[in-house]
Parts: C-alpha cells; structure tokens; sequence
C-alpha cells in the first residue's frame, strides 16, 4: 500500500495506472469498522482503491469539533491495509486549499450544494454541505475515479453527493454503502469515541426509537408529524437533546406523500456534548 501526502505524488501514481478502473473513499480519517466497509465495497468493483484521510476544516461550523477530531494516520493505514487499500492520499491543509495563509483557508471559490444541504442537518449546521461538497469536488478532481463509495449512514450527504455528480457532470458512479452497526445497533461512527462507556450504551436507544417509527409505519400510521413528535418526546425523556426526527422519501428526501412507498426516518440528536445522527429505510 502507498501513503502519498502531495497531489504530484499522487497524480504520478495514477497516472501509470492506464486503463485500471480506480475506486475512491474519502474519509477523515479515525477509521473504524464501518470505513473498512467502504473500502471492502469499493474493492470488489475495481481494480486500484484509493482512501482519502483529510479533516477538512471547511465543514466544520463555529464551536465544532475540529480542533479535537482525533488524528490517528498511523493506525487508520494498518486498517486500510489490512482491508486491500492500495493507496492512502493524506494532504495537509496546504495541499488542499493553496492560499492558505496558516489561519484563514482562502477559498473564495465554494461549490453551492443543492437546496436540500439548507434541511434537516443543514438546518443547525449551516455552510456545512457547502464544505462537503467543495472538498469532495476537489477529490474528485485530483483522485479522478470511476466510482466512489460513500455511508448510507450520512443519507443526507450522500443525496448532495449524488446530486453534486449529477449536476456536475462527474463521470463517477457513487455507491451508497449500508450502515455498519455495534451489536447493540448504534451506528459505527468516529463520534461515538466521544462517548463515556455509559453514554454508549444509552446511544443504542437512537437506532432503536427510529425501529419503531419503522414499525409503526408498517402497521399502518400515516399521520407522519405525529409518529415524528412521538418519537422526539420519547428520546427526550431519555435525556436526549433531539435536533430532529423526519419522514422523508428515500429518493430526494421530500417530505412524502400518504401514497409514497419507499421512505426513510431520519434522525439528529444530542447525546451530552455529542451529536449522533442515524436513519432507517422503509418500504411500505
């Protein structure tokens, strides 16, 4: 496996791989099970797969987490590794945003996401999508796959990539991979190292609330705000601070008609100081 840190060495690498189908992961990296996933999906459909690790402080709002999101390259590579990456692409900021002055990133050119990025997640993070999408452009152009595999687990994020590949004319197939989960059902998340042990445990009740706004859709409610506020009030009476809990569609992540059969339950919420998101998809 090769670790490059600048795009020449990057590019000189690609560049005499002719004719072999690239896959691309792009991550920040504090890899765990659910990332290995990606790399394992993406690697039984191409022949050379390259990981991006790149905490991309463009996507972090006011008061977030970037300063303390744990950089961990040595052991992310020995993950990778071990899973059949072939190269692992690690820039410093430098690499990334060019009229970086050591403070301030420079970037005036911002890739707009689609008005989907303003809801839900986007709604209490806002510039966030922006963020995401303004670096994945740039990994894109610089890794220049044919396919790239993203978590179903970020639903939201993967409905703006698809949207920016389209719309951009990206010659890419994105994949949405599913969801990897601890045995208890809480969603393999970098965040989750956040948590206390007691915390963690508390955390399964997210995934298991959204099986129940599953469930009790299948049984027949359809009066979607209602089951939505039920659900809200019964992670609140766990000591959970919940952003959100949304019906949406599973193809743009509308609010859905009683007659739509494919939909996902999506969730935001706040577990002490750390913010957990999960989802669930339905088909009625």
């Amino acid at each position: 496996m090769q670790l490059f840190h600048t795009l020449r060495e990057l590019r000189n690498f690609l560049d005499h791989q002719a004719q072999k189908r690239i896959g691309f992961v792009p991550t920040m990296g504090n890899l765990h099970a659910g990332h290995c996933h990606l790399v394992s999906v993406a690697r039984s459909r191409v022949d050379i797969v390259v990981v991006s690790i790149f905490v991309n402080p463009l996507q972090f709002g006011v008061n977030e987490d970037f300063g303390k999101y744990p950089r961990t390259l040595q052991a992310d590579c020995e993950q990778l590794q071990a899973v059949g990456a072939d190269v692992v692409f690690a820039p410093a900021v430098e690499e990334m945003y060019p009229d970086f002055d050591g403070q301030d990133l420079q970037q005036q050119v911002i890739v707009q996401p689609p008005s989907l990025a303003n809801d839900l997640c986007g709604a209490s993070r806002p510039g966030h999508f922006a963020g995401v999408a303004t670096v994945v452009t740039k990994l894109f152009h610089m890794v220049k796959p044919q396919l790239a595999v993203f978590g179903k687990k970020d639903y939201q994020q993967l409905m703006v990539i698809q949207s920016l590949a389209r719309q951009l004319n990206f010659d890419i197939e994105i994949i949405g991979a599913e969801t990897m989960r601890e045995t208890s059902g809480l969603a393999m998340s970098s965040r989750n190292g956040y948590l206390t042990a007691a915390q963690k445990t508390q955390a399964a009740q997210l995934y298991a609330q959204l099986q129940q706004v599953c469930h009790a859709l299948n049984n027949g409610r359809r009066d979607y705000q209602a089951v939505c506020a039920e659900a809200s009030t019964a992670l609140a009476q766990k000591g959970w601070l919940v952003d959100y809990v949304e019906i949406r569609t599973q193809e743009s992540l509308q609010a859905p008609s009683a007659s739509q059969k494919q939909l996902v339950v999506l969730a935001a919420a706040r577990l002490g100081s750390t913010r957990l998101i999960d989802n669930c998809e339905v088909s009625l």
